[in-house]
């Protein structure tokens, strides 16, 4: 077999991703929070980027002829790029100014997390001094629901004291609030929350001990059986349970939590139309710095040809930027305006008249494709007055309804959710019987998909929901 070299030429075609094309698309998913700290990185990093406080379109100070150039010089189609900007809802605001007036919101402080409020409780409790750094020490070493997680040994070997003094330690730590913080168990848990409320019943203490398995699955019989005791005492038991907290420490603020959402979509009904508007104040307003551009566009001898490349490198890169949050913004608000469309029902009466719908439906009707949709629906937030919702949410499945059309999962949830709230306690609904009860309503659902909505909205079975 002879191996030689040789040199063919051959044309192909394929897509290539550029810089700027990935810088779309990642800018295309961010949310409303995620894209004001992009953006503001970017004006640290790009000296030709300036914040604009002025409003108004941006990037486009500059007109007539420079303009026409600066289109031609870096490939940027900008009539095609703004020439649906009246259809974003981002009319030019005012410039504000420092006597602007501020709501009370701007002065709130974050909630104490669980250990700010345990220290503070520690500092004024009047606990000896030796014991202090003890209880501080376990305080740290709580979960985020309040539990004790280190050992008692461990924590003598680590701070080099005795035993004893870990249990004193401990006690103290429990006689903090919220009743049931430092416990070490679940049960621990509970009975110091019924000794701190004065709950005195022999009942419930016993269930708490050795029962709560059986209480979890619902088989009161059994305990009723164990214990020698009517199943009504035992569900009035475990009515009383419901009022202790087994994760006491997690209604205290978390560094990790998310505390607000910032809308990317507002939705507001004025007489008898919804107007969908971009959120465009949480996100900052960016442009070309003047004095660069009019370096580049005078060429000026004295500007070196490196510091000329520079500054066009860095100038092309401002352009896209701001041409990638422009295409982000239009592209949110045609989704969001066919969204509104397709579920005005949903709008006006409520969860029950949701519809099935899917990315298909929209990208073909915003002559897009799926993948643009699902990009632009991602991690996104639409305020509407029916509340703050996902903008994934809109997109559901459906399920087969009578005449030969669908209804929305999340109508049949709602639905199923009416259907148990209006059962008999003493005498629950099976799946099948809620399945029956759904197809006279004219909705097609098996009784095993009834049990899967049921297991997703956390309903107990009818076992467990039965009343004595």
């Amino acid at each position: 077999m002879r191996l030689d070299y040789g040199l063919n030429l051959e044309q192909s075609q394929k897509l290539v991703m550029t810089p700027e094309l990935r810088q779309a698309i990642k800018i295309l998913q961010m949310s409303a929070v995620e894209l004001t700290q992009y953006v503001n990185e970017q004006l640290q990093q790009n000296p030709l980027l300036e914040f604009n406080e002025q409003g108004g379109t941006a990037g486009t100070e500059p007109s007539g002829e420079g303009k026409r150039d600066d289109e031609d010089k870096y490939d940027i189609d900008w009539q095609e790029y703004f020439q649906d900007s009246s259809d974003l809802g981002y009319p030019a605001r005012e410039k504000e100014y420092a006597s602007r007036e501020y709501g009370f919101e701007a002065f709130t402080a974050k909630a104490p997390s669980l250990s700010e409020h345990l220290n503070f409780q520690l500092a004024i409790s009047g606990c000896p001094k030796e014991l202090q750094p003890v209880v501080a020490y376990l305080i740290d070493s709580l979960d985020h629901n309040g539990y004790l997680k280190a050992g008692e040994e461990e924590t003598a070997q680590q701070l080099g004291i005795s035993p004893e003094k870990v249990v004193q330690a401990i006690e103290v730590l429990q006689s903090l609030e919220p009743a049931g913080v430092g416990a070490r168990t679940l049960e621990e848990c509970l009975l110091l929350q019924m000794k701190y409320l004065g709950l005195e019943d022999r009942l419930l203490e016993q269930i708490i001990r050795s029962y709560l398995p059986h209480l979890a699955r619902g088989r009161l019989d059994k305990i009723s059986d164990a214990l020698g005791v009517d199943v009504k005492q035992v569900q009035q038991a475990a009515d009383k349970l419901k009022l202790l907290d087994p994760k006491p420490g997690r209604n205290f603020s978390n560094s990790d939590d998310t505390k607000y959402i910032v809308p990317d979509v507002l939705v507001e009904k004025i007489e008898n139309e919804y107007i969908v508007l971009v959120n465009d104040i949480s996100a900052p307003r960016v442009k070309v710095n003047n004095f660069y551009r009019q370096a580049v566009q005078k060429n000026n001898p004295e500007i070196d040809s490196s510091v000329r490349k520079y500054v066009q490198s860095k100038l092309n890169s401002a352009l896209w930027l701001i041409r990638s949050i422009e295409q982000r913004r239009l592209t949110l608000y045609k989704v969001a305006q066919k969204l509104v469309e397709r579920q005005r029902d949903f709008l006006d009466y409520g969860i029950r008249y949701l519809k099935p719908l899917n990315l298909k439906d929209i990208a073909d009707e915003v002559k897009m494709h799926e993948s643009t949709v699902s990009r632009a629906a991602a991690n996104k937030y639409m305020q509407t007055p029916r509340g703050v919702f996902e903008m994934k949410f809109f997109f559901s499945t459906g399920i087969g309804h009578k005449g030969g059309t669908q209804v929305s999962t999340k109508s049949v949830k709602k639905l199923l959710q009416e259907i148990i709230a209006g059962e008999d306690p003493r005498k629950p609904l099976s799946d099948q019987k809620i399945a029956d009860l759904m197809a006279q309503q004219g909705v097609k659902i098996s009784r095993r998909t009834v049990t899967k909505y049921r297991d997703e909205l956390g309903i107990p079975a009818a076992g467990k929901r039965k009343r004595y």
